[in-house]
């Protein structure tokens, strides 16, 4: 039997998977994408073939994995719209796994989130739980990785609080914002996964930066950076939420959820392990402080419009 030598990423036109796919291709690796993005500019060109996912026909999606050594697994949805789900991409994922299987896929770098629980009532961070048990009860050998808040040029929570910053006088933090965060730097999350991708031993890790913020302090240090202080207001959840809609319904965006609001006040994206990453966000945040939150960055517009690139901040 031929040895297989493709790596496969999902999303490699998007944001993590992007940076895996860069990490992949500069180590001399072969790289496929499946995206539900086909004609978003492919920023790779032939080194990258795209191919869909097939999520409703297995035997295609199999078909697709059938030669890759590793399958980077980055695919998830923030919340739940009208236009996608929690409950789609559990179902959407297990098919990918189960095709994975099939096709002998040899390995699975999959990223989940911090604290991720069966008995969560929290409809994410339950799903990541079911998906990383059928993970780890599939025989695949895998790695799992548990980032908290990703940052980058493509990102979009810090970009928004600095976008927030520059424009309101004021900036709302839910309870007493004593939650904690700890960002990792998407290429810094791609190099542990690409890293992960040449081992063969089952771990989980908690990918997490080497800074940890209270939510209060990680608004004060972005304010600051960017020359943009503000004071910072304890409100309740109920009336951060509304404001939250408030504002979503300007951007047209989903800025904030009822469930995000009460996973970061279960202290969810914090975890006691060392940190996996290097990059700190003061450090990067400085370096991007000019141009950091000068334009929104829409969650539900990179969904409805998948000819257009991500934008940089």
């Amino acid at each position: 039997m031929a040895e297989k030598t493709i790596h496969a990423v999902t999303g490699a036109f998007g944001y993590s998977g992007k940076y895996i796919t860069q990490r992949l291709l500069a180590d001399g690796r072969q790289v496929i994408t499946l995206t539900n993005s086909l004609h978003r500019p492919n920023p790779f060109g032939a080194q990258v073939q795209a191919f869909p996912f097939h999520f409703a026909e297995p035997e295609k999606l199999t078909a697709v994995l059938q030669n890759v050594k590793v399958l980077y697994n980055t695919y998830w949805v923030r919340f739940n719209h009208d236009e996608f789900g929690h409950e789609t991409a559990v179902t959407n994922t297990l098919a990918l796994f189960q095709a994975a299987q099939a096709a002998g896929v040899e390995r699975i770098v999959h990223v989940s989130i911090t604290n991720p629980s069966l008995d969560s009532p929290l409809e994410y961070f339950h799903g990541k739980a079911r998906l990383e048990q059928a993970l780890i009860n599939s025989g695949i050998s895998y790695a799992i990785l548990r980032p908290t808040v990703l940052f980058g040029k493509e990102d979009i929570l810090i970009n928004n609080i600095a976008w927030m910053l520059r424009r309101f006088p004021v900036f709302g933090v839910f309870g007493d914002g004593a939650y904690r965060v700890q960002p990792i730097y998407v290429d810094d999350l791609a190099e542990l996964a690409v890293a992960q991708g040449q081992s063969q031993a089952n771990v989980i890790i908690d990918a997490i930066g080497p800074e940890t913020f209270t939510y209060r302090e990680l608004v004060a240090n972005i304010g600051a950076i960017i020359g943009k202080k503000r004071p910072i207001l304890p409100i309740p959840d109920a009336l951060g939420y509304t404001v939250g809609q408030i504002v979503g319904h300007l951007v047209d965006d989903v800025l904030i959820t009822r469930e995000e609001i009460e996973g970061l006040s279960a202290d969810l994206l914090y975890t006691p392990s060392l940190p996996a990453g290097h990059t700190k966000l003061t450090d990067w945040a400085t370096r991007h402080a000019a141009t950091l939150g000068l334009s929104y960055t829409s969650e539900l517009a990179r969904r409805r419009d998948r000819q257009q690139a991500y934008q940089s901040n």
